[in-house]
């Protein structure tokens, strides 16, 4: 039995190329990136980022790059950047996804970061749309019914950093005045918390703030904790799935405040899109959402008389509030009653259980298993930079599922057309290792990716093959 030596290696200075390990490439990101080669994307991007950069000085990280780094945040389910960094140096496979070779350094977070900071949130707009209008050359943007919704997303500050709004005093030590005004000259800590439990609105956003990140608002989260938040607002396509729009609140602010700001970015994104591809999309309405499905969170007389002006049909979710007096509110009698009577009809009740799977599958994907239900920012500006090229890389996976039938690195695996792909990929590494071989017969081995030898090569590709053709004469194909 081998055993591995104690003594400290001395690399050589020299290395054959033929020894260098061959980056095997995950067939989901080369089709992606092939997907996004072939619709020009890093020459989009370098265009759109051309006046953040100069000709002197340090050469900076390319737009393309950068913009793939943050997807690789998507798809695997990374919520910092710092992490990003390190996923893409350790990963052969991400490394060529980036476009980066064995002898190159992939680059760090503080580059992502000052790269992010660099590029304003209009630029990271426009990569968005650009993924929208490729969305809607597939077919898969209609923009015809829309649904908005919000969720809350835990703010990189917490809450024992929260300082006075007027005095900037921290909030123990305000606690120990209020202890010494009431006759305590000397509080413990259970007095003070006893006299904390007895104070009505202590977590009041009027009064308080967090010094580091000061858009964060005091709220409280979905399962119910008290934290420093924020609050992004999705605009959903109900036919594909798509997310036409997502814009970043304030944590506090309600619903109907919020809904204008997202419809009417979710009615320029489908205008502009429209536009831009004139009419290579199919069934696609230019004019904007036709139809709106809410909650009941956004159920007001204000919002559903502002969609009938503006000629929106509303399947607002009606909450229970009685019976209500109409006196000298014609107007808003006639628009209640009409999203009543669409809400109970067949076409609203399927709309508003396409509201709950579709919009709260966009959740799911982009805060739960994407990574990014706590932000790693500060500031809306550069939370919305993230959230935007997280939305563009749901779509992403969209048109992927389109293509691959699997929209995402995880989803792939396991899949008929993934060990098809892998087959392909060893039998070309068969080839490559054959004719290096033949070029450098002092060679007795060729390093893939774990010292596979050339005679074990066909021997793995008997090994995955068998379950494949197991697979096929089992369910007839």
């Amino acid at each position: 039995m081998g055993k591995r030596g104690t003594d400290e290696k001395q690399e050589p200075i020299w290395i054959e190329a033929a020894r260098l390990a061959t980056p095997a490439g995950h067939p989901f990101y080369e089709r992606l990136n092939r997907l996004l080669s072939k619709r020009g994307f890093d020459a989009f991007a370098e265009s759109a980022c051309e006046s953040f950069y100069s000709s002197t000085g340090r050469p900076g990280l390319a737009p393309g790059v950068y913009f793939r780094a943050l997807l690789v945040g998507y798809f695997e389910g990374i919520d910092s950047e710092r992490g990003i960094a390190w996923r893409t140096a350790d990963s052969l496979a991400l490394r060529s996804f980036l476009g980066f070779e064995l002898a190159q350094s992939t680059p760090d977070h503080s580059t992502i970061s000052r790269t992010r900071r660099l590029i304003d949130v209009e630029t990271h707009r426009k990569v968005f749309l650009w993924v929208l209008g490729m969305l809607a050359e597939e077919g898969l943007m209609k923009g015809n019914t829309v649904s908005v919704d919000g969720t809350t997303l835990e703010a990189n500050a917490a809450l024992r950093s929260i300082v006075r709004r007027d005095s900037g005093q921290g909030y123990d030590d305000f606690l120990k005045d209020l202890a010494k005004e009431s006759g305590i000259e000397t509080p413990t800590r259970e007095q003070l918390a006893k006299l904390d439990r007895k104070r009505k609105k202590k977590g009041s956003n009027d009064d308080w703030k967090n010094p580091h990140d000061p858009d964060a608002q005091i709220t409280k989260m979905k399962d119910g904790r008290t934290h420093l938040a924020h609050k992004a607002e999705h605009a959903v396509d109900l036919e594909t799935g798509a997310v036409l729009a997502v814009t970043l609140q304030p944590a506090t602010a309600g619903d109907t405040n919020t809904l204008h700001e997202t419809l009417t970015q979710c009615g320029e994104h489908i205008r502009e899109v429209a536009a831009e591809i004139d009419n290579r999309a199919e069934q696609m309405n230019a004019e904007g959402p036709a139809e709106l499905v809410l909650d009941k969170g956004y159920h007001s007389n204000d919002v559903l008389v502002i969609l009938k002006e503006v000629e929106v049909r509303s399947y607002c979710s009606e909450p229970d509030r009685g019976r209500r007096n109409w006196k000298g509110k014609q107007e808003e009698k006639a628009a209640v009653y009409q999203n009543r009577r669409r809400i109970r009809g067949e076409r609203g009740k399927r709309l508003l259980r396409q509201r709950g799977e579709l919009v709260e599958r966009s959740f799911a994907h982009m805060y739960e298993t994407g990574g990014m239900r706590r932000t790693h920012l500060r500031c809306h500006d550069n939370i919305i930079k993230r959230l935007l090229i997280h939305a563009g890389a749901f779509n992403l996976g969209l048109v992927m599922r389109k293509l691959l039938g699997k929209g995402t690195p995880r989803g792939f695996q396991g899949s008929l057309k993934a060990i098809v792909y892998v087959i392909q990929l060893l039998c070309r590494a068969l080839t490559v290792s054959i004719s290096g071989q033949q070029r450098q017969p002092e060679l007795q081995t060729v390093t893939l990716r774990q010292s596979v030898t050339p005679y074990r090569v066909p021997l793995l590709c008997l090994n995955l093959g068998a379950p494949f053709f197991k697979f096929c004469s089992t369910s007839g194909c």
